[in-house]
Parts: C-alpha cells; structure tokens; sequence
C-alpha cells in the first residue's frame, strides 16, 4: 500500500497537473519515442497526431491523482486499460521505459516545482499503480491463452472473404491457419491486427468482432478513414484493409480483449436497448446477434444513427432480423435521408438519435442500455440516461477516447 506522505504529495500535485497535463503528456510521448523508440508500435500515429493520445493520458494522470486515497473509484478505468494493454501485447518490461521517461517529463516540463519529494512521491505511485495492471493483465494473458481455441500473442489468420458493407465500410472473414477452433469470445469485445508498416516495423490497431461467438470465423467490419483535415493522412491500416489485403493473405491477430460486453447469462425481464451511431454498430451487432439467440422472449431495440443509406451497413441484414424475430425492434435515424431513401423510409426518420426518438420508440425508459458511436453521440447520450436516473448497472458503453470527456456534457 501507499504510505501517507505519498498518498498526500500526490494529490496535492493534482491542480498543477490539471494545469499542465496535456503540456507534461506531448513532452512525455516525444520524449520516449525519442528515447526508446522501439515502443512507437504500441502507438496509433494518428491519435499522437490529433492529440487524442496525450488528452486521454493527462486525463487519466489528473484522475489518479485526485482519487489515489479512493483507488475503488478507478476500478473501471484500470479494467479498461489493462484490456487495452493485454490487447497491444504489453508486457512488465515496458513499464520502466514509460515511468523512466515519465518522471524524466515532470523534471523537464515542471523545472523547479518538481522537488525531489514530489519526483519520489510519482515514483512510489507509478510503481504501486503499474504492479496493480501487471497482476491484472498477466490474469488476462492467462485466461486467453488457456480457454478452449485461445492463444497468447499474435496469430496467423487467412483472409476467407470480403463483403462491402456500403460506401465506406467492408467486413473481413478471417480464420485460424492453424485449422483450430476459435475462442468464445464475449459479444462486443475486439481484436487487435498487427500490420507491417514501410518503415520494417509494424503497428496495430483495434475493431470489434462483429458477429457473435460461435462461428468458425472472426468478423471485423472495417470503415474506411479518410483524412481528418487537411494535410494529414488517411487511415494507414483502414486503407490497407480495404485495399490491399485480399481474400487468401494472412494477417496477425491477437485474442479478443474488452471490458464492454453483453453477458447472455443475465436474463432481465426490461427492454434491451443498443444505440449506435456510425461504424459503432459493429459490437452492437455482434451483441444483438448474440442477443436474438438467448433471449428469445425478451423486447429487443436497435437504433442506429448515420449520414444516409449509402454509408450505412448492415441494413438488409437488420431488416431481415426483424421479420423473423418478432421480439426485435429496429429504427434507423439518418441526419441527411436522400430523396430516393424516402419512398423505403419505414422504420426510419431523418434527424439525430435523442431523448424524444429514444422514448418515442421504447415503451419506458427502464431498460439496459448499450451505446457506441463518435464522441458528441456518446457524451449525449450517456448524459441523457444519467437524467433519466438509468442506475450505472444498466449503462454499458464503448468509449474511443478519454472517460473524462464523457462528463463535459455538449451544448
């Protein structure tokens, strides 16, 4: 445990850091990359570039330095990053490289300020927090490579098959060179693929198992990332996958990893509720899939969010769902419907996944609750159900950036 003095400096360094956390996080990733550059895969390029990365760290410094004497509190966020870690392959010796470069960063953007009690205070902390996720993820490791058909590390996966799924999004078959069975992995979780890059090294990058467990095969559904702005890049591994990799090359994967997931055994007479937005419907599919084979008797709602049918997937598959199970319940909400989607504009309406489209839909506002989608999606909705009083056990999402933001509520 933390001694006293610890526990006190650290939090004490809490405004300071909420002050120049995002300054001390892009000195941080500059300076180990520099330093130690053989842990840049690790890292998705585009998100040091957007700031995403550096935002998401200083957030979760800020946060463990103002609940370090309630760490319970923070339960949550470790699960979270220990899955993500256990998904990229980190492994104990990697975590020196970052508290070296990390305690070198508060020296270098602090100066004075960080006195050698407050340095030795961030490297008690460091150390007590990065044991905590060690011990975590190496159960994490464990348990994926001793379930039935689970491995450690990256596996050689063949390419089966490629379906375009609309304008932007195609999903790939992909399965064991080995022949073996896949593991049972858990409705929303996701994979990590390993590319190689120009440079002879490789990087990886993260997307959800879109269909359910079972299958002799791992879905993803992959969209298409075009530059964000000008003068930056395209999607390196999105645009591989969509261009360059074909039916019969081999790709690496690592185990399926997650913290957000549907479990089939939790029976609940309430309505299940999954809201997407965009390419967030791809571990919502694979949770409602799951969802229409285990429970059959239950209400089930899907509302799902985007620009127009052109870019929407998965639309013939959802409508053929809901004409053989009669307890699902589908809702399309484009925010630009074209003239020619009007004349088959059942079960849809132009406009934004709110408050009133939600309870015009579901019959009350008690039920579970899973959502995915782009930021403003995500923060308006999670806002919404904690208006509503929807108790956290009832709310489960998949975030892509720091949870903090989830609480500035959008205008």
């Amino acid at each position: 445990m933390l001694d006293q003095k610890t526990i006190d400096i650290v939090k004490s360094t809490a405004p300071v850091l909420d002050q120049h956390g995002e300054t001390l996080t892009r000195h941080f990733y500059q300076r180990m990359f520099t330093h130690n550059p053989e842990v840049a895969p690790f890292f998705n390029p585009a998100h040091q570039k957007s700031g995403s990365q550096q935002r998401a760290l200083a957030a979760a410094i800020c946060a463990y330095a103002a609940n370090i004497d309630n760490l319970e509190v923070l339960g949550n966020a470790v699960e979270l990053i220990a899955q993500k870690h256990a998904s990229l392959h980190i492994k104990p010796e990697h975590y020196p490289i970052v508290g070296e470069n990390l305690l070198a960063s508060i020296r270098e953007v602090l100066g004075d300020a960080a006195t050698d009690d407050i340095i030795n205070a961030w490297a008690n902390a460091y150390g007590f927090l990065a044991n905590i996720l060690i011990n975590r993820e190496a159960q994490i490791y464990k348990d994926n490579a001793t379930m039935p058909g689970g491995w450690d590390g990256f596996k050689t996966f063949h390419v089966m098959r490629k379906e375009r799924e609309s304008s932007i999004i195609t999903s790939l078959y992909l399965t064991p060179q080995d022949g073996l069975a896949l593991p049972a992995f858990k409705a929303g979780q996701y994979i990590t693929i390993r590319m190689p890059t120009p440079n002879g090294s490789t990087t990886m990058r993260n997307y959800s198992l879109s269909d359910k467990p079972g299958n002799d095969y791992f879905r993803i559904s992959v969209k298409r990332e075009t530059p964000p702005e000008a003068n930056t890049p395209a999607g390196y591994v999105s645009n591989m996958l969509h261009d360059s990799v074909n039916v019969g090359d081999t790709v690496e994967l690592s185990a399926p990893c997650g913290e957000f997931f549907f479990d089939p055994s939790e029976h609940h007479a309430r309505p299940l509720v999954l809201l997407a937005a965009g390419i967030g419907i791809t571990p919502l599919m694979s949770i409602l899939l799951t969802a229409l084979d285990t429970h059959k008797d239950r209400d089930i709602f899907l509302i799902h969010g985007c620009l127009d049918t052109d870019v929407q997937p998965f639309k013939s598959t959802l409508d053929k769902l809901a004409q053989t199970h009669s307890n699902l319940h589908i809702h399309y909400r484009y925010s630009d419907m074209k003239p020619a989607d009007i004349q088959n504009a059942a079960h849809s309406s132009t406009g934004f996944v709110d408050a009133a489209l939600i309870e015009s839909i579901i019959p009350g506002r008690d039920a579970d609750y899973y959502f995915c989608g782009p930021k403003i999606f995500m923060v308006n909705i999670y806002h919404q159900l904690l208006d509503w009083g929807i108790p956290a056990s009832q709310v489960h999402f998949e975030f892509f950036g720091p949870r903090q933001e989830l609480d500035k509520k959008a205008a």
